[in-house]
């Protein structure tokens, strides 16, 4: 049963992404989104932790100390910041390398998605917002990317998803993809 519920939870998940995606004209990352989670490495972890609340990723790393299923997802799939982590140009330590726009407006999708298909009918616009601010201290990431997605995360919360996703298309995706 915790399989069959976790498939409906990764595929509820993606279909939402894919239609943010195609929202804003980013149809073959709409479609290809998050392909690994059906991989066994991840979805035979996402059967045996998963809870329906929470990403399975998170019950893993409480019982192991780390999550071997989201260290397989982040190095595959271009919308997670920790993807573009890397050492700095010059010897120095771990760095976040900027991200292409594209990517940055799929993993605001993907945040938004998923708060989403957790929070269902508690969700607001200002939830994905929320989540983000719970963790930010501790994300590597450029500080362009940085500033693209809380501009996206507070225009969400602020003017709600009709208006981000024209906004997205007609600015932040023009000429961009």
């Amino acid at each position: 049963m915790k399989a069959w519920k976790h498939l409906c939870t990764i595929t509820h998940h993606k279909n939402l992404v894919r239609k943010g995606c195609f929202r804003v004209g980013l149809y073959k990352q709409g479609m290809l989104h998050d392909l690994s989670k059906y991989s066994p490495t991840e979805f035979l972890v996402g059967c045996k932790y998963y809870q329906g609340t929470r990403s399975p990723n998170n019950a893993e790393r409480a019982d192991k100390g780390y999550s071997s299923a989201w260290l397989h997802h982040k190095g595959r799939n271009k919308h997670h910041l920790e993807y573009w982590i890397d050492y700095g140009v010059e010897k120095g330590p771990m760095v976040g390398m900027e991200m292409p726009v594209k990517y940055v407006v799929e993993m605001f999708i993907d945040r938004v998605s998923a708060s989403k298909n957790y929070q269902k009918d508690a969700y607001t616009d200002r939830s994905p917002l929320q989540y983000y601010e719970y963790g930010k201290e501790h994300y590597i990431m450029h500080k362009n990317t940085r500033a693209l997605l809380e501009k996206l995360l507070h225009m969400l919360a602020e003017q709600g998803e009709d208006a981000t996703y024209d906004y997205i298309r007609r600015e932040v995706l023009k000429n961009k993809k």
